[in-house]
């Protein structure tokens, strides 16, 4: 009578664990990623403020200044329009966010103008261009609120400087170039901050606060078509 094959109806054998070659970093890898890392985030802390905070003006017909910059701000758009060889100066904002009812101005746009007349800026040459109210996204509302206002207007305009608040004016000019596109060009002055050193950014709160929310604000705003 034949055997039966016990080597056959043994249990299969459950492995939970295995064996295996893997890569790792040696002593000099490791020190070398260091100090790569470390060269990259003093490049970063050096340079992203000059990034945020670009100038790049055009010869431009008109100069637009976003209404809820500081007085400090607003004298130094005073100082380019002065300067430089526009026709017009527009102020574009929103509702004040506080006070509505206690102000003679309801919105950003009317107070910029009425400090710029007041700081010398001739009446007949600045245009206000209010904003509806917006949650989010108000330097959106605020460029297409210009959009609005040129198509209805007999101005012919096919050149602008944004003027705005320092590390602002990257994503601000990213959203105005594509909101006027390609009718007109547009240029940005960034203005200087006067609540911190922006060379030294870094020992200041006000300075960081303002860096790395608009770093995030800007790298959202590279991922959106905003003439959608």
């Amino acid at each position: 009578m034949p055997q039966k094959n016990h080597k056959n109806s043994k249990m299969p054998k459950i492995r939970l664990i295995k064996r295996q070659e893997m890569w790792t970093l040696t002593v000099q890898g490791w020190v070398s990623a260091i100090f790569s890392g470390a060269l990259f985030m003093m490049f970063t802390v050096t340079h992203i403020h000059p990034f945020l905070a670009i100038t790049s003006p055009i010869k431009a017909d008109a100069l637009v200044v976003e209404g809820w910059l500081t007085d400090e701000a607003l004298q130094q758009a005073v100082a380019e329009f002065s300067t430089g060889s526009y026709r017009q100066i527009f102020t574009t904002g929103g509702p004040v966010e506080r006070g509505y009812y206690l102000v003679e101005h309801k919105n950003y746009a009317e107070i910029a103008a009425a400090t710029l007349k007041k700081l010398g800026v001739q009446e007949e040459k600045l245009v206000v261009v209010p904003a509806p109210r917006a949650i989010r996204d108000r330097t959106l509302a605020s460029a297409t609120a210009f959009r609005q206002w040129l198509s209805t207007s007999n101005e012919p305009l096919e050149s602008i400087n944004l003027f705005t608040n320092d590390a602002h004016a990257r994503r601000s000019w990213l959203i105005y170039k594509q909101i006027l596109a390609p009718k007109i060009k547009v240029g940005v002055i960034a203005a200087n901050p006067s609540d911190y050193n922006p060379k030294k950014w870094w020992v200041s709160s006000e300075g960081v606060r303002t860096v790395i929310s608009e770093t995030i604000a800007y790298t959202y705003a590279l991922f959106v078509n905003w003439r959608a």
